[in-house]
């Protein structure tokens, strides 16, 4: 699950992590009140979505008078914002941020992660923030520096100096930069996030740190832990068949292809978009219907591919271990008779039952295309999405 930046910065202050004043604004007229309540004399407006480099799409602009946050807020407000995280289509402003300007004199980057290498949380850390930290990443990775955090001691002094001072903190701003990466770790520990990233922190004129930006994404098997984290969600950030797909506790997330995925397992969803890719394939979702897939899920996971109007195949393809193929069988059964199938549907399966679910499918009466192996499953399914 992921928020805006000013619920992000809501966690920060919470932290102690030292951020600007800022007002979240849902109207141009919010915006204009919000910049007289902060005072001038200059204020940034500032597009409030789920992605980054919303400063190159346009989505960020400084103000430097009322009627010029009223321009922008215009401008921003509504706006189909593309970035490098949006894709082609967008994402359509709903909200807006207006803050305080800031005296930047640097630039840097921080975030907390999960490695899954390590098993540990890992403090990344670079002098070059902004809007091209990618960049930095794959060009420059010597300027990335990391420290991998002991969860028994958290984030140490000695560790948050020293990576301050890597990134070009000035001594005398080093405690006011302990304070915030620790602030920091704190927020990414004890909200279960699984990414805490802040950039650009900035160093002021004067010396101070200060967050000028904030982004989360949280664990969402932890979010029943965190109510008032999951009273944030925004919905309208979100892909409706995605947010349809989690009442019925599938994972769902949509792609670009024709080919649907009707899957149970993480790994084997992953493996069968990979195959359908090898043989000249796109395919449309990755779908895990896990490992209690009943009837009604299956049905739910049918109807959610069919709205796809780019649809062209099904690809069912089960592996029987803690679920049984006559179990899935019946589900794909039903599920075809309820949505009145209407592409065709390839069905793979192997493990518990795999005969007695062969042998239902093949009496069905439904025009079902069986396969053996996942190559001839992904063969299949792609000859059939071509018209073949």
């Amino acid at each position: 699950m992921k928020i805006h930046e000013y619920q992000g910065k809501e966690i920060l202050r919470k932290f102690g992590v030292t951020v600007p004043r800022g007002i979240p604004c849902f109207s141009v007229e919010e915006a204009v009140k919000a910049a007289e309540t902060l005072g001038g004399p200059v204020w940034v407006v500032k597009a409030q979505i789920h992605a980054g480099g919303r400063g190159k799409g346009g989505g960020v602009k400084v103000a430097k008078s009322l009627d010029q946050v009223k321009e922008y807020a215009t401008a921003i407000m509504g706006m189909q914002l593309v970035t490098h995280q949006t894709g082609p289509e967008g994402q359509k402003v709903r909200r807006l941020l207006i803050e305080d300007g800031a005296d930047i004199k640097k630039e840097l980057y921080v975030s907390f992660v999960t490695d899954r290498l390590s098993q540990r949380v890992v403090l990344m850390a670079s002098s070059e923030g902004g809007m091209d930290i990618e960049e930095v990443a794959e060009k420059h990775p010597e300027l990335i520096h990391k420290v991998i955090i002991d969860p028994a001691t958290g984030l140490t002094d000695a560790d948050a100096d020293s990576i301050a001072a890597k990134i070009g903190i000035p001594a005398a701003s080093v405690v006011d930069a302990r304070k915030n990466l620790q602030g920091l770790y704190k927020a990414y520990w004890e909200t279960d996030a699984s990414l805490a990233e802040i950039n650009p922190l900035i160093l002021t004129g004067d010396g101070k740190v200060i967050a000028l930006d904030a982004k989360f994404n949280f664990d969402a098997n932890a979010l029943f832990r965190h109510p008032e984290i999951v009273a944030m969600r925004d919905l309208d950030e979100e892909d409706p068949a995605e947010i349809e797909a989690s009442k019925f506790d599938l994972a769902y997330i949509s792609l670009d292809g024709n080919i649907g995925c009707l899957v149970n397992g993480a790994g084997l969803a992953m493996a069968t978009m990979d195959t359908i890719k090898l043989f000249g394939g796109e395919p449309a979702n990755f779908l895990d219907v896990g490992g209690g897939a009943t009837t009604e899920k299956v049905t739910e996971a049918f109807k959610l591919m069919l709205k796809n109007p780019n649809l062209k195949a099904i690809l069912v393809n089960i592996f029987g271990g803690i679920m049984r193929c006559d179990v899935i069988a019946e589900g794909v059964i039903a599920a075809s008779k309820a949505v009145s199938l209407s592409v065709p549907l390839v069905v793979r399966m192997k493990g518990t039952n795999e005969d007695l679910g062969k042998k239902m499918l093949a009496e069905s009466g439904l025009p079902i295309i069986a396969a053996d192996t996942m190559e001839e499953a992904a063969q299949k399914v792609v000859a059939a999405a071509n018209g073949k």
